[in-house]
């Protein structure tokens, strides 16, 4: 796997991680499955889709149809296009090469799927309510901005979850509690 990046510290978390980075230009000559996470626009552009190997993926699961320049790999199609199976649509470029855009550009996890999963969507619900009623609660505090979910709102879902689905994890002692919340022990 390899992280293309924007973000310096994205990127160094990534290579402290173990993943290779590089700039997508370079990425593009060696990768078989190209996946967008990005939310922005333009991510895999024209210029890309020239270096990438015959039988390509591209699918966008970050934002919209934007990710992937539809209208560059429609140019760059001289053979034109053809659905080979739901979800899956082949780009015939003039050199012969075949590039493979998943849902039409669209968010692969929704338009090439079944939608999220009810397993899934309980948990982004409960985490909207609760963070709903948080910023009620806290409504004369909050700055007008955008505020990540708690994270004891998170914590509280996923354990509510964890014990729907009859599983069982441990929990930290008083003693492994004090300590990590503490700076007086250690080297």
């Amino acid at each position: 796997m390899i992280v293309t990046e924007v973000d310096p510290t994205a990127a160094i978390e990534a290579v402290m991680e173990g993943f290779r980075v590089m700039p997508l230009r370079e990425a593009a000559r060696v990768g078989d499955v190209f996946v967008t996470v990005t939310g922005d626009k333009g991510v895999i552009r024209r210029e890309h889709m020239e270096l990438m190997k015959d039988g390509a993926v591209l699918a966008n699961s970050g934002h919209f149809d934007v990710e992937i320049d539809k209208g560059a790999l429609d140019a760059l199609a001289k053979g034109g296009r053809r659905r080979i199976r739901e979800f899956v649509d082949e780009y015939k470029l003039a050199d012969g090469r075949k590039l493979h855009l998943l849902g039409e550009g669209r968010l692969v996890n929704l338009a090439a799927a079944e939608g999220h999963p009810a397993a899934v969507m309980d948990m982004s619900f409960a985490d909207q309510a609760l963070s709903v009623e948080w910023i009620v609660k806290n409504r004369g505090t909050l700055t007008a901005a955008v505020h990540p979910v708690p994270p004891d709102i998170d914590s509280e879902v996923a354990r509510l979850k964890l014990h729907a689905m009859g599983v069982e994890i441990d929990s930290l002692t008083a003693e492994q509690e004090e300590y990590l919340g503490s700076w007086e022990q250690g080297t």
